[in-house]
């Protein structure tokens, strides 16, 4: 059967003990063992095989704990709360004015200047007291920081979107069906359409009433505040550029937030007395979402080892009984449930793409049709899902006050209102393109 697949057992615990709001780690740690027990192996082997696949994120963590240290560095120089006041003039109280401003400039971060979630622990908590008095529903700015980490990379040829696509393109030429990567989009722009509408869906409708939250403290950030832009200020912001324009050069996030701390502490605006203390805020502020990075990349290499993602994709074959509708409806459920569980859509693509090029030709898609349905599948689950770095990004933004649930906050809203309508598209563009 099917649901004793350890990848789909494992998923659906995982799913299950994280909306029964157990800790996500613990839940990633569970759903790993689980996995690997169904699968045969031993539970010194699975731990093992956790344990040293963690080093897979490591990177990502760290720049989790970079990035949260210069959020907290930047917020003790008081140019937060004079940006945070700019920003609520430029809004006029209007909620989905600032909305549309995080969906639009946050897509920046993938393709103009690709520093993927670098942005979210800088500019979210700064701008949390101004959601607040517009009482905005944190639920709607979990699905525009979402949108602004996966539509961009999924529909525009450029910057991230380049490197996805070029994976696209280069899979499916490996597997018999010749693509080039600058002819990717012409294909998954539905894909991004179909992100646009659950966008709009959430912010106009799902999340549009008020919702009342408490000005509390946040957590590792004392926001200074101050009136107008002095000298230290304009040198703060000139460091937080080195936090955007370093991995543009160099191709490293962590490397870009420890120099925009270097020159924080070189223009004298972060005191030699005071690192420790902002180490120790960066590490309160995300320390917790860099470590469930670490175990999420563990839990993929334990999926990995079982074999069961091959086993998996291998078994639609026989469920599909020569329906070309049947077969691509498949496909992208057995894609949202392997990016569950690997937890990155760059990484599904080759492990589906050897089956399902195959399976595209022998159902009769066409190359743009079957472009659409590796990119769907591949793009499923990354929203909504609990390990995913397109919810904990979010999350670890929203939540620097202990009012924005992981789960229920993120993950749930960004899963219904992303992945249905990425299903949707995914099932138009293979059948009709």
């Amino acid at each position: 059967m099917i649901f004793l697949n350890p990848v789909v057992l494992s998923v659906i615990v995982m799913s299950i003990l994280c909306l029964l709001k157990l800790n996500v780690l613990l839940a990633l740690i569970v759903s790993a063992l689980v996995a690997g027990l169904v699968a045969g192996m031993p539970v010194g082997d699975i731990m093992n095989t956790l344990i040293g696949g963690m080093g897979g994120q490591s990177e990502t963590a760290l720049s989790y704990i970079l990035l949260g240290t210069l959020a907290v560095a930047i917020g003790n120089t008081g140019v937060a709360s004079i940006i945070s006041r700019k920003v609520a003039s430029v809004i006029n109280g209007k909620k989905l004015i600032i909305l549309i401003i995080i969906a639009f400039f946050g897509s920046f971060s993938q393709n103009l200047i690709p520093v993927h979630i670098a942005y979210i622990p800088i500019l979210i908590p700064p701008l949390i007291s101004v959601m607040n008095k517009l009482k905005l529903d944190r639920r709607a700015m979990a699905c525009s920081l979402t949108f602004s980490l996966k539509a961009p990379y999924i529909a525009i040829p450029a910057g991230f979107g380049l490197i996805f696509q070029g994976i696209i393109a280069t899979q499916m030429t490996e597997n018999g069906m010749p693509v080039d990567k600058l002819d990717v989009w012409k294909s998954t722009w539905i894909l991004g359409l179909a992100m646009v509408i659950g966008l709009l869906i959430a912010m106009f409708f799902s999340y549009r009433k008020n919702r009342e939250y408490q000005d509390l403290p946040l957590k590792g950030i004392e926001i200074q505040e101050a009136e107008k832009m002095e000298t230290k200020h304009w040198l703060t912001l000139l460091a937080a550029l080195a936090a955007f324009v370093v991995p543009v050069l160099y191709g490293s996030l962590p490397l870009g937030a420890l120099a925009a701390l270097v020159l924080m502490f070189v223009f004298g605006v972060l005191k030699w007395k005071d690192i420790d203390k902002t180490i120790g805020g960066g590490m309160q502020l995300m320390g917790l979402i860099a470590f469930i990075m670490l175990v999420a990349s563990g839990y993929a290499a334990v999926i990995k080892q079982t074999g069961a993602v091959e086993e998996l994709v291998n078994s639609i074959y026989g469920m599909i009984g020569g329906s070309k509708s049947i077969g691509v409806l498949l496909m992208l459920l057995v894609g949202l449930l392997v990016t569950m569980g690997i937890g990155t859509s760059f990484g599904t693509i080759p492990v589906v793409a050897a089956i399902y090029i195959p399976l595209c030709l022998k159902l009769g898609l066409s190359i743009p049709g079957s472009v659409v349905i590796l990119a769907a599948a591949a793009a499923l689950g990354d929203a909504g899902s609990p390990a995913s770095d397109s919810t904990l990004g979010p999350t670890s933004g929203l939540n620097v006050d202990g009012q924005h649930d992981h789960i229920w906050d993120t993950c749930v809203p960004t899963f219904l209102h992303f992945n249905i309508p990425l299903i949707i598209a995914g099932f138009i563009g293979g059948m009709l393109f």
